[in-house]
């Protein structure tokens, strides 16, 4: 057995680096084009997306939303095209993330703010992608990013990422157990977000039939501020700290981002399901999640949840609800408001004031109790495919690391597979 960066691997398998693996099939690390052959200008509404930092979730590209340029600007930045199997990584701010290249995302733009890895058939390109997710590989990553204020990624450092090639029959069965799980964790992902997208707009459309006379939401909701905790309360302890990282930027909650909380808090600031977090700080790049409201869904931690200081706990009071307060608060008319509270140069905060003096008009008792009930059970099956969705996540985290290092055989995870499934 070899030792690597992920542990014991059989003495057969290949260790190299992911630049001379690139470059052993003729690909390479490159950079997408700088702002200046790219303006805001050449973004059209319809053409060719263009993959952004923003873009890039857990192994995949996030194409709510993405930006879109002309048919004359994708040839004139051929060079930078992305083909079906390279892998993209952002190149500030959170450099852990990849997501990989698609056949339906072939021809797409690397964009702006990225760094492309083309395999060029040296190896597998899934499980390369999910060889770089591995945790002792993301902290490498991390650990020789640049920047004293926001990491930094560039091509020397992803060239210099060290990488296990296994032969190519055992990555393709890797490819297809953890791709397997990813196909189920993605089916449960457009469930969520297809009940959430339905509820909220229902509720919003009968919020704006309503109409109803225009009041602050600091008069019918309760507005707490999350706990300010030291790095010493974290690592242990009975209770789990709700951070930033639990707001996804589709609006669902991220058990990844809890974290073992030992700290003091108060009782206001201890979270229970369904109640809704509003995160106010991010990147001034991304300014992805600031203003965001999230619904909380716990697994089942065996500790209470605690918000942290870059959350605002927003509780409706008798007059509203928890679905109307969604309903209000996932909307542009909010994030537009939220945004206008900011301020900052490498942080967005979001000002104390922006929730309380969020204006919006009162619906009667009646639109609040049919919004209500309309959007409730839509919620409740989002929730279930969220907690299904950690589930599946858990195990794949679980399963990477031995699969991976050749730990786990494939057929034994194809059983735990089969039995979770």
């Amino acid at each position: 057995m070899s030792e690597t960066i992920i542990g014991a691997v059989p003495d057969e398998w290949r260790l190299t680096t992911l630049g001379d693996l690139c470059r052993s099939g003729g690909g390479g690390i490159q950079t997408g084009p700088f702002g200046s052959q790219l303006h805001a200008s050449d973004y059209v509404p319809v053409g060719i997306p263009s993959v952004m930092p923003q873009n890039i979730g857990d192994n995949v590209i996030l194409e709510d939303g993405i930006a879109r340029i002309d048919n004359d600007d994708a040839q004139r930045l051929s060079r930078y095209l992305l083909r079906e199997g390279d892998i993209v990584y952002s190149r500030r701010g959170d450099v852990e993330r990849r997501a990989l290249v698609r056949s339906h995302q072939d021809g797409w733009l690397c964009g702006t703010g990225c760094l492309r890895v083309r395999l060029a058939g040296s190896a597998e390109p899934k499980f390369i992608s999910y060889y770089l997710g591995h945790p002792e590989v993301r902290s490498w990553i991390v650990r020789h990013a640049v920047g004293a204020t926001m990491p930094n990624l560039n091509t020397a450092i992803l060239s210099g990422v060290p990488v296990v090639v296994p032969p190519a029959n055992t990555q393709r069965a890797v490819g297809e157990v953890l791709g397997a799980l990813e196909d189920k964790i993605a089916v449960n992902s457009r469930i969520l977000a297809t009940a959430t997208e339905l509820a909220v707009a229902h509720g919003q459309r009968l919020l704006s039939e309503a109409g109803g006379a225009e009041v602050s939401l600091g008069d019918y909701a309760e507005i707490t501020k999350g706990v300010s905790y030291r790095s010493a309360d974290l690592g242990a302890g009975e209770n789990f700290l709700v951070t930033l990282k639990c707001v996804g930027r589709d609006g669902s909650f991220q058990q990844v981002g809890l974290k073992p909380y030992s700290g003091e808090h108060k009782g206001s600031q201890a979270l229970e399901s369904g109640d809704i977090v509003v995160a106010q700080t991010d990147l001034t790049q991304r300014a992805e999640v600031i203003g965001r409201p999230v619904r909380v869904v716990p697994l089942n931690p065996a500790g209470r949840l605690v918000a942290s200081l870059d959350l605002v706990i927003v509780r409706p009071g008798p007059a509203l609800s928890r679905e109307v307060l969604i309903a209000l608060l996932d909307s542009q008319d909010f994030r537009d408001h939220a945004l206008s509270y900011c301020n900052g140069t490498t942080v967005l905060h979001m000002g104390a004031r922006a929730l309380p003096d969020y204006r919006f008009k009162m619906p009667g008792g009646a639109t609040v109790a049919a919004a209500t009930e309309f959007m409730s059970p839509l919620l409740l099956k989002g929730d279930s495919a969220a907690r299904e969705n950690r589930t599946l996540v858990q195990m794949r985290d679980t399963l990477l690391p031995g699969l991976l290092s050749g730990a786990i055989r494939v057929r034994d995870a194809e059983k735990i597979l089969e039995a979770a499934t």
